[in-house]
């Protein structure tokens, strides 16, 4: 297996589950990062996806392709919630322009998705208007 293949680690949590994609995510990526979200679907309530796209080396319009049908999966079943961890200057603008970003949650780790998940109110977030560098530092 070539050093930047697309690797994809899913950890179930009690409220959500984490998708943890590091490599690059091309086209073939796309396919098997969208069956890996549709095995996981019911793992949690809403279900309640968080991306953890760091690792990631390279990306096309593919990780825009995974997000959407994410969320236009959710709009069908209508629930859910998309979290993306801390995402990189260039992803958040590629989200603004496309205006997913008005539809996805952001946070800065996995450990406060899964802390505010925890809460007796169940943290519903209001979504994140994000003022992100780079990824220096990122908890989880």
């Amino acid at each position: 297996m070539a050093e930047s293949a697309l690797r994809i680690e899913t950890v179930r949590h009690e409220r959500c589950t984490v998708l943890r994609a590091s490599g690059e995510l091309d086209h073939t990526g796309r396919v098997r990062f969208s069956a890996r979200i549709d095995a996981a679907w019911d793992w949690s309530p809403g279900p309640v996806l968080v991306f953890d796209l760091a690792g990631l080396v390279f990306y096309d319009s593919s990780v825009i392709g995974v997000l959407a049908m994410a969320l236009q999966r959710m709009q069908e079943t209508g629930s859910g919630r998309v979290i993306v961890i801390r995402p990189s200057a260039h992803l958040l603008n590629v989200l603004r322009q496309t205006d997913l970003l008005s539809h996805v949650e952001v946070r800065d780790s996995v450990a406060q998705v899964v802390v505010e998940l925890m809460r007796p109110d169940g943290a519903a977030g209001e979504r994140a208007q994000v003022e992100l560098g780079g990824r220096d530092g990122e908890g989880a």
